[in-house]
């Protein structure tokens, strides 16, 4: 029996690595451990329990106001004593947060082969998205089993001099987790939902890279939009960041059809999504979750690592220019032809079954 290890801090890599867990769990072959890291506590939390996932390890490392530096630290000096109890044959990281680099780099250190689900994403910019983007870089450097969820991610590998003996194109692993939870979901809770004849405009935005000037922005168009369409509704789950709080609380909070709120439980994300018209988001999950569900995604970053959204025609890039935002929604609010076009483009992101191929990839190789 094999051992294997997967290290996970945030809510979206518990919510990608929730698949592939069970997945691994059904294979008598291996015997799976979960590390929490907690690198984001309280959303950390709730998909671990919408999962029904019980960590092996909980380092417990989030710290209120916590930075970059602070926090790798606490990662490299917690990580090599969780990884000499599990003693794995393999460990798994997921994408590109702080978590998944110091497991990846923790595990070289300590000569264990590394898997890294959703690897090959790139923006080409080092600073898009700050730190991910060279997060994800690291990553590739170290890993033996690159699970890359498209072709173009599979040509970025291969020009980097990753062998194409050591990448597997899966699909994403999001796709598995949203069809796992889909059945479940029996609509948002009832203070978030659209009223009869309105539209729900969902929106998120968490990216550093946004803070400042690139926040305020989006949250100046979003006040045109409500004004444009007092008839629909914006919902928006704010994430706990103050940089995110403080400008969206003092624009838009007063605003009467735009209602702000905390961080809802994935299922709620989910139900929201599917009652939404548009989505207005710098989400890199919701960029892959959307399309699966028909919902147009305008996207507020100037570049994404997700282009396949862009070239089937589901998503948009809008960056963070507020005359730019305002009449991408206005468009898609107001014209049905570019709308349907947008909800009937094909999704790029999987079939649901990455899981399975992550699987059978290391029941194989291993």
């Amino acid at each position: 029996m094999k051992t294997i290890l997967i290290i996970a801090g945030t809510r979206p890599e518990a919510i990608k690595l929730a698949p592939v867990v069970r997945e691994l769990q059904r294979r008598d072959v291996f015997k799976t451990l979960l590390c929490a890291t907690a690198q984001h506590r309280h959303m950390l939390d709730q998909v671990l329990r919408i999962f029904e996932l019980q960590p092996d390890w909980d380092l417990d490392l989030m710290s209120p106001g916590q930075t970059l530096p602070a926090l790798t630290a606490r990662l490299f000096e917690r990580l090599p004593e969780t990884l000499a109890k599990a003693n794995p044959s393999c460990v798994i990281v997921q994408g590109d947060t702080t978590t998944a680099f110091a497991g990846a780099v923790s595990a070289f250190y300590q000569k264990i082969p590394v898997a890294h689900v959703e690897a090959g994403l790139r923006t080409n910019d080092p600073c898009t998205p700050f730190p991910e983007e060279i997060n994800r870089r690291l990553v590739s450097v170290v890993a033996r089993w690159h699970f890359a969820p498209t072709e173009r991610a599979r040509q970025n590998l291969l020009r980097e001099g990753v062998p194409d003996k050591h990448i597997t194109v899966t699909g994403n692993t999001v796709i598995d987790a949203l069809l796992m939870a889909a059945p479940s979901i029996h609509g948002a809770p009832p203070h978030l939902q659209a009223a009869p004849g309105q539209r729900l405009i969902l929106v998120t935005g968490h990216r550093r890279e946004s803070f400042g000037e690139g926040i305020r922005n989006v949250c100046e168009a979003l006040a045109e939009i409500a004004r444009a369409f007092p008839r629909d509704r914006i919902v928006y789950p704010m994430h706990p960041n103050p940089n995110v709080l403080e400008p969206a609380q003092h624009i838009l909070g007063a605003i009467p059809n735009i209602h702000l709120t905390h961080p809802v439980e994935y299922p709620d994300m989910i139900a929201l999504m599917m009652e939404s018209h548009i989505i207005i988001t710098d989400s890199g999950g919701i960029q892959e979750e959307a399309p699966a569900l028909g919902k147009p995604v305008l996207v507020t970053r100037e570049v994404t690592e997700r282009p396949e959204a862009i070239e089937a025609g589901c998503a948009k890039l809008v960056g963070t220019e507020t005359d730019v935002i305002v009449r991408e929604a206005s468009r898609l609010l107001s014209d049905q032809r570019a709308y349907s076009r947008m909800a009937a483009a094909r999704n790029p992101f999987g079939d649901g079954h990455a899981s399975e191929i992550i699987a059978e990839t290391l029941e194989r190789e291993m």
